[in-house]
């Protein structure tokens, strides 16, 4: 085997390979494919590491609210929250915020 052939045996095992990973048909959309899944993790990384900062304000919120007598969770504030992620990102934002505030309950 040649030089050339080699080189050209190992570029199409990795598009391949590339394609495989992707679902892609084409090496080019599987560097489309690649390039926008690097784009989600990295974002994926900044809403995880926006949501432990949430986290940690709720937890100086609480407890606030326990120091001064009051309940763990204010019931009302957390329907307005409800009600912006519904209003912002339809249906499937009120399910999220759920989970937000799921998360920020308790950590005191």
């Amino acid at each position: 085997m040649t030089a050339t052939t080699a080189t050209s045996t190992t570029a199409t095992s990795t598009t391949a390979t590339s394609a495989e990973k992707t679902g892609a048909r084409t090496s080019e959309a599987a560097d489309v494919i690649t390039g926008a899944r690097d784009r989600i993790d990295a974002l994926d990384d900044r809403i995880i590491g926006l949501i432990q900062e949430r986290m940690a304000v709720s937890a100086v919120i609480q407890e606030a609210r326990i120091t001064s007598g009051g309940r763990r969770v204010n019931l009302a504030r957390e329907l307005e929250v409800l009600g912006h992620y519904r209003d912002a990102l339809g249906k499937p934002g009120t399910g999220l915020a759920m989970t937000l505030l799921e998360l920020c309950r308790g950590r005191v």
